[in-house]
Order: structure tokens, then C-alpha cells, then sequence
């Protein structure tokens, strides 16, 4: 049995316990389709790991229960200044979440933590985001607006956790069309302002991405399945983005001005640059053709020109033209526009009775 597996059931198991406050080791082995020996097993571990699992005797059955307040050693550690001031921060960073459904969850832990801090503490660290701050990602409006999502989310995660095959009915805005989906899923992403599904495809035989917001319905089968080794290890290891594809071998070139730009950051893992005696560089990359990549490109306007797979120089080009073609086709309007206006205008002052007045007024 592949070694996640075991932990996702362990973790299950806390889950479980959690949830019912008391439970035995044949109910246990019920839900996780497991024999009893190896449920001993796993709140074994579970205790050697330090999890305050204990039992008691109840009506002459045996219950296992999860101490209430698990951290609450944490109490009695303490924390230093700087690790309050780190904390503060990290609060700044995952603010950016802000929107998701696990914002109010973040606001009530944080509520917690200030507790404990005195007032002067609490005025100096409060002091914090106004010189170190994270800039928020944008945020999809129906993650804000959705009150559904939440829900939806709750149960990726369980089928993600109890590996449980779910059918969903998810709209595509590259097809603009809904269409009803087996998926098994593999874990959620948040990126680019979204949260996002990556699970298994049956039909396709391949790993797909689902934006959260665009499942309009999903139902938790009673199935299960087992995670294929490997899938899921290098997501959108391929891409600036968040897409998943085959890596080609890429190749552009930076001017001068913007090369000191390119060079200080690491765009992917895969990278190398060579420098030019004029200044300019060029960066090879290893990754997915997909629309992070093209977007990434055009960012840089003609700063940057592709130089190989001479298909994707075409894409960029394409893009490119298509832009000007739309500048171009507003500019003829303006031009229409100011031209149909001053028409009008001289119309109007041709019509006056006599023309106008230009005359100036002589003194007597």
C-alpha cells in the first residue's frame, strides 16, 4: 500500500474522531474499510507521533477520544518578539487569500492570537502592515460573491481526502458549454486568484485542472480509488502557470533594457541565460506552449522576441497583430467620430442668418 495512503487514512481517522467526540475501533474500521488490527495500528502511530489520542471504558466498550484543546502545550511555550513579528507578517501574506472560504478562518485564528498580547503589543505589531505588506492577487468575484463555493470546496476536500470518485457538472469557457464529469480528485490549488481542482480524468486518461467556481453541481460516490504514483507530484511543473502540457524547448531574447530584469529573477527551474556583448540576453526555458507563457511574453512588449519553436514565435505575432488590428479599427472610429462632429459643427455655423459676427467693435 503506496505510503500517502496510509496517511491521508490516519488522518482521516483524527477527522473522525474529532467529529464524533467518542468512537470505537470496529465503528472506525466501518468507515475506513479497513480491518480493526489495522486501525490499532494507526492510533498507534498516531499517539508515537503525539497526537492526544487516549480511550476509556464505556458501558464495557472500549471509545477513543481527541483531546478538545490538541495545542494547548502551545500556551506554555511562548513566543519571542520576533517570532510575534513573523506571525504579524505572515498574516499580511495570507490576507491575500482574502475572498477564498478559508478568510474567516484565518480572521478567527488571528483573533485568537491577539489575546494574548498586551495592549502596547498589540500597538506596536499593529504597526506592521503599514511597512511590510503583501500585494493581494486579483480575486475571481464569484469567490467572493458565491456563498455556495464554500460548500462546494468542503466536499473536494473530503472526496480528495477519503479518495472518493465525484461527478461533477463543471462549465468550460473554452467550449462554453457544461458537461458532466467522472473525476477523482487529487488535491485543490489556489493560485492566480482561484481556487482550483486538479483531479484524474477516467475518460481522458489524463490529470485536468477545474476552476471551483464554474462546478455548478457535484455528488461524492461511494466509490473510491487509488492515486496513481507520480501524478500528482510535479503539478504545473511545466508551466509559468497553472496549466499542465508536454515541455518544449523555448528560446527568447531580451533588449538591454529590460535584461537586468530578467536576469535577477528565476522564471522556472529550467532556465539558463546566456549574455550578449550588447547587453541583451536570451533565456531558454523547458516548459508547456499554454497561455501563461503567451500572456508572460507579450508582457513584455518589444522588449522581447521569440527566437525558437518558430511556432510559438507565429502565436506571439499572431497576438500581436490581432492588438493592432483593434488599436487600429478604434483610431478609424475616432477619426470618424471627430470628422462627423466637425461636420456637424460647420454645418451649424454656416446656417447662422448672415454668418457669424467676426467683426470687431470700433470705439466711437
Amino acid at each position: 500500500m503506496p505510503r500517502n495512503a496510509e496517511v491521508i487514512r490516519q488522518w482521516n481517522i483524527l477527522r473522525e474522531i474529532e467529529a464524533s467526540h467518542w468512537t470505537t475501533i470496529n465503528e472506525l474500521a466501518r468507515k475506513m474499510e479497513v480491518t480493526t488490527r489495522t486501525i490499532r495500528r494507526d492510533l498507534e502511530a498516531l499517539q508515537v507521533a503525539g497526537f492526544p489520542l487516549f480511550d476509556e471504558l464505556i458501558e464495557g466498550k472500549r471509545h477513543w477520544k481527541l483531546d478538545a484543546r490538541p495545542l494547548k502545550l502551545l500556551g506554555n511555550v511562548g513566543f519571542t518578539l520576533s517570532e510575534l513579528c513573523a506571525l504579524y507578517f505572515s498574516r499580511t501574506v495570507l490576507e491575500a487569500l482574502s475572498g477564498t472560504p478559508f478568510s474567516q478562518d484565518l480572521h478567527n485564528a488571528f483573533l485568537k492570537l491577539e489575546t494574548v498580547l498586551t495592549p502596547r503589543m498589540r500597538q506596536f505589531l499593529d504597526r506592521l502592515p503599514t511597512v511590510l505588506q503583501a500585494k493581494s492577487e486579483p480575486i475571481k468575484k464569484k469567490i467572493i460573491d458565491s456563498g455556495k463555493l464554500e460548500e462546494t470546496v468542503a466536499k473536494l476536500l473530503d472526496a480528495t481526502l477519503r479518495r472518493r470518485q465525484t461527478t461533477i457538472s463543471y462549465h468550460s469557457f473554452s467550449s462554453n458549454r457544461t458537461k458532466e464529469y467522472l473525476v477523482e480528485p487529487y488535491r485543490l490549488v489556489y493560485a492566480e486568484g482561484g481556487l482550483y481542482l486538479v483531479a484524474y480524468v477516467p475518460e481522458y486518461a489524463e490529470m485536468r485542472t477545474f476552476a471551483t467556481e464554474r462546478v455548478k453541481h457535484l455528488s461524492l460516490l461511494d466509490t473510491t480509488f487509488e492515486q496513481m504514483q507520480g501524478l500528482s507530484q510535479e503539478l504545473f511543473s511545466h508551466s509559468l502557470g497553472i496549466n499542465q502540457g508536454k515541455p518544449e524547448s523555448v528560446k527568447i531574447e531580451f533588449t538591454d533594457r529590460v535584461a537586468p530584469y530578467v536576469r535577477e529573477r528565476e522564471w522556472h527551474p529550467s532556465q539558463r541565460i546566456s549574455e550578449h556583448p550588447d547587453g541583451s540576453v536570451s533565456l531558454s526555458l523547458q516548459v508547456c506552449l499554454d497561455r501563461a507563457l503567451t500572456r508572460w511574453i507579450l508582457g513584455f512588449g518589444p522588449l522581447a522576441r521569440v527566437v525558437s519553436p518558430s511556432h510559438l514565435a507565429e502565436r506571439i505575432v499572431g497576438e500581436l497583430e490581432g492588438a493592432r488590428e483593434r488599436y487600429a479599427l478604434q483610431a478609424d472610429l475616432d477619426i470618424e467620430n471627430n470628422t462627423k462632429k466637425q461636420d456637424s459643427s460647420d454645418h451649424s455655423v454656416s446656417s447662422m442668418p448672415n454668418g457669424p459676427d467676426t467683426s470687431k467693435e470700433e470705439g466711437p
